[in-house]
């Protein structure tokens, strides 16, 4: 069995402490060159798997121009942890009360949604999917690298912990471009 990779996409625009990004949030020109940076790879990754959110394609995309490597999937089971709709384009200090009123909630009840938004346990269990999926993917494919987001990636590395893995990702630092081995 191969390795598994984890990246975090490149800067995209827009982007700030404790901000919500709207979905079609581009890669800059910094994050383009963060991604450069990120090369060489690891010798033995010989495939890419990624988020559908442009910010994380883009980067992924880039990567496999400039390491010669397939993208071997696009899944939604990489996709960053889905917050409700009236956060996006937010950061702390403008969060609206029903948000506000879901963060005191969300670790007493897991599955409780902040409207149109994924509940921890929700991303948990996707995350969880996802995880699957990778493992399949080595097995078919060989060593990869997995291009995501900050959350999913941070609950991917903290899945024992379950849905309360969200408040530990949400703490965990994951630089633009950052790798680690899963």
């Amino acid at each position: 069995m191969g390795d598994i990779w984890l990246m975090r996409h490149g800067a995209y625009e827009g982007h700030r402490p404790g901000y919500h990004a709207p979905y079609e949030a581009p890669l800059t020109v910094e994050g383009s060159d963060q991604v450069r940076r990120s090369l060489p790879l690891p010798r033995n990754i010989v495939a890419i798997v990624t988020s559908p959110i442009p910010r994380a394609y883009q980067t992924a995309t880039l990567i496999a121009d400039l390491a010669g490597l397939p993208i071997v999937a696009v899944s939604s089971l990489l996709a960053e942890w889905r917050a409700p709709s009236i956060v996006l384009g937010h950061t702390v200090d403008t969060y609206p009360p029903a948000y506000r009123t879901w963060r005191a909630r969300r670790l007493a009840n897991p599955s409780l949604r902040c409207e149109n938004g994924e509940s921890l346990a929700d991303l948990h269990n996707r995350a969880s999917h996802c995880a699957t999926f990778l493992r399949q993917t080595v097995q078919c494919h060989g060593s990869l690298l997995a291009v995501s987001h900050t959350v999913l990636l941070g609950v991917l590395t903290h899945l024992p912990e379950g849905p309360a893995a969200f408040i530990t990702a949400a703490k965990t630092s994951w630089q633009f471009a950052e790798r680690r081995l899963f």
